[in-house]
């Protein structure tokens, strides 16, 4: 019987800064997590994501590649950010070049089982529950819905 090839997933290459709690299980490889952060249990963090100060990232989240998160920011339950637009009419894989950046702004809160498109999202914003942000988000408020607007 063949036997599958056995990927082990943990925390590889990490710049952490003071203070940061983590509960594992977890998946954090080549990202930043700046001060006073926390990250809650089956969580993955990818390469060249970088996360400020004081943020807290709540169980089941998943940031892809090209994500900045600024400080002060909740990222709520089962988020998932995504890089992949399709363009192409299906998965980019490892083609980098077709995935597309999401830059969160400070005290951003991101409510459970939200999605996030690559955007930019400013300060002082509340995405709401359930919500799909599918466009930048250039004034501070609440938005929610699929896709978000601004309640």
């Amino acid at each position: 019987m063949p036997k599958p090839a056995i990927l082990s997933s943990g925390i590889k290459n990490v710049q952490f800064g003071e203070q940061v709690k983590v509960v594992e299980p977890v998946n954090l490889y080549g990202c930043a997590i700046g001060d006073d952060c926390f990250i809650g249990p089956f969580v993955e963090i990818q390469k060249d994501v970088k996360i400020g100060k004081r943020t807290k990232v709540q169980s089941h989240s998943f940031i892809c590649e090209l994500v900045n998160i600024g400080d002060d920011c909740f990222i709520g339950h089962g988020v998932m950010f995504i890089n992949d637009l399709f363009a192409e009419g299906k998965p980019a894989g490892g083609d980098m070049k077709l995935w597309k950046a999401t830059s969160i702004g400070n005290h951003v809160s991101i409510g459970s089982n939200a999605t996030v498109l690559p955007v930019s999202i400013c300060d002082n914003v509340v995405i709401g529950a359930g919500a799909v942000v599918t466009k930048n988000i250039t004034e501070a408020g609440v938005y929610v819905g699929n896709p978000a607007r601004k309640k």
